[in-house]
């Protein structure tokens, strides 16, 4: 099976750059993501991760 798949990916022009994109797009990704995670402010963590709890409070004081 995978001769068949491979045999008709090599006729194909151009095709070895979309592994290379992929591999580079992969990449970037959580290069930005772990900069981002670094970087951001310690006051928007603490807002944005209080959400939840603020939710729950709410639906207890409709109840």
């Amino acid at each position: 099976m995978l001769k068949f798949v491979k045999k008709h990916l090599e006729s194909i022009v151009g095709i070895e750059i979309y592994p290379i994109l992929s591999l580079l797009i992969f990449f970037a990704f959580f290069v930005i993501l772990f900069w981002w995670v670094f970087t951001a402010k310690k006051d928007y963590i603490t807002k944005v991760s209080n959400i939840p709890l603020e939710l729950d409070n709410q639906n207890e004081t409709e109840l």
